[in-house]
């Protein structure tokens, strides 16, 4: 995916991949915190702290789960996350069930450890839906962590409250981890969010990020929710690489955790509506696409009637419309795009003419 990305994404006149909301400028950043240029001006760049800035971790332990702030680290993304908690956890030979398809560095990374990987597969024949029954019949006393992303990239599907329960019960039973990807949990639309794994499961990890629900990927800020030993262990890897997150970066972050909602509020609004318009798009050509609702996140997983290589195209849909998908083959489903519905509406609706049009030449 990322390979697909890297050639078109700074090219595409017409991005409707993306598994984010619209960006906010930072003139957008400093009038919804109220930052001063002062404050930016009196910005001292030494080293920061390994596990973040005491005042940032404070923050996310008040917003997401009510936890103490060690159980808090800051990042460069959450991906940062992801990867430091994976090394620190895993070992060649551990057991890892991961939900296919996915986000790579959900799926892949555990690989690339030498785990062995057991996939958790969703399927479109039953809407996306994850069976905890199969799951069940994945995890074994073996297991040594259950990797979740749920509202879940590249589908929208997730799980309610009652079956994520079952699913730390699951867990517990074997004394498995649980590493949960949260970007999407305050992008849902038919319920509430999740609560954090982390605030529910002693051996639980929440992941989540600025680059999703808050419209700020550029900012590169993430972070992790976990045991404060595991913790321990990532700072010292990262002692290796990154050393902390920049104090320019958390002195944005804490702004913007400090106004949370008035970041999120109006792109989940106008995900929403998104929401909906691709869906009458979807049940107006039905002969084109089929498509699975999505709950949460603002990516659908449409299917393309009667295309025979999906791959090509989305290759032909970028080189002669401009219009940047992404190919379900690279996250397993070939006959799937990864269509992003987060962003202007306007866009998205040029983004969907111009994809019809593709598909009912392609089928002429």
């Amino acid at each position: 995916m990322e390979d697909w990305l890297r050639d078109y994404y700074f090219t595409a006149e017409i991005d409707i991949s993306s598994s984010g909301v619209h960006s906010y400028s930072m003139a957008e950043l400093r009038a919804l915190t109220g930052l001063e240029h002062a404050e930016i001006d009196g910005l001292v760049f030494d080293d920061g702290y390994s596990l973040g800035a005491p005042a940032v971790r404070s923050a996310i332990a008040r917003r997401w789960g009510g936890l103490e702030p060690e159980t808090v680290m800051t990042t460069s993304g959450s991906g940062e996350a992801i990867s430091l908690v994976l090394m620190a956890l895993l070992r060649p030979g551990d057991e890892v069930v991961v939900v296919q398809p996915g986000y790579h560095l959900l799926v892949e990374f555990a690989a690339g450890l030498g785990c062995s990987v057991r996939p958790w597969r969703l399927t479109a024949g039953t809407g996306w839906r994850p069976s905890l029954d199969e799951l069940s019949g994945l995890v074994t006393e073996h297991t040594r962590a259950i990797i979740i992303n749920f509202p879940q990239n590249p589908t929208g599907t997730s799980i309610t409250e009652a079956e994520l329960s079952t699913l730390l019960s699951l867990a517990a039973s074997v004394d498995a981890y649980v590493l949960s990807d949260e970007a999407f949990t305050d992008l849902t639309y038919d319920s509430a969010p999740l609560p954090t794994v982390a605030a529910r499961y002693e051996r639980g990890v929440s992941f989540n990020t600025f680059s999703k629900a808050f419209g700020l990927p550029g900012l590169r800020f993430g972070w992790c929710i976990g045991p404060p030993a595991l913790l321990a262990e990532c700072v010292r890897i990262r002692d290796y690489t990154t050393l902390h997150v920049s104090p320019l970066v958390e002195l944005l972050a804490l702004g913007v955790l400090g106004n949370a909602e008035a970041f999120m509020k109006p792109r989940r609004e106008l995900a929403r509506a998104n929401r909906d318009a691709v869906g009458d798009w979807a049940a107006a050509h039905p002969d084109l696409v089929s498509l699975v609702r999505p709950a949460g996140g603002v990516s659908a997983f449409p299917r393309l009637e009667g295309i025979a290589d999906v791959d090509a195209f989305c290759d032909d849909l970028f080189k002669r419309r401009g219009t940047l998908v992404i190919p379900g083959s690279c996250f397993g489903a070939p006959e799937h795009i990864r269509l992003g519905f987060g962003g202007r509406p306007e866009p998205l609706a040029e983004g969907l003419g111009r994809l019809t049009r593709a598909l009912e030449q392609a089928r002429a």
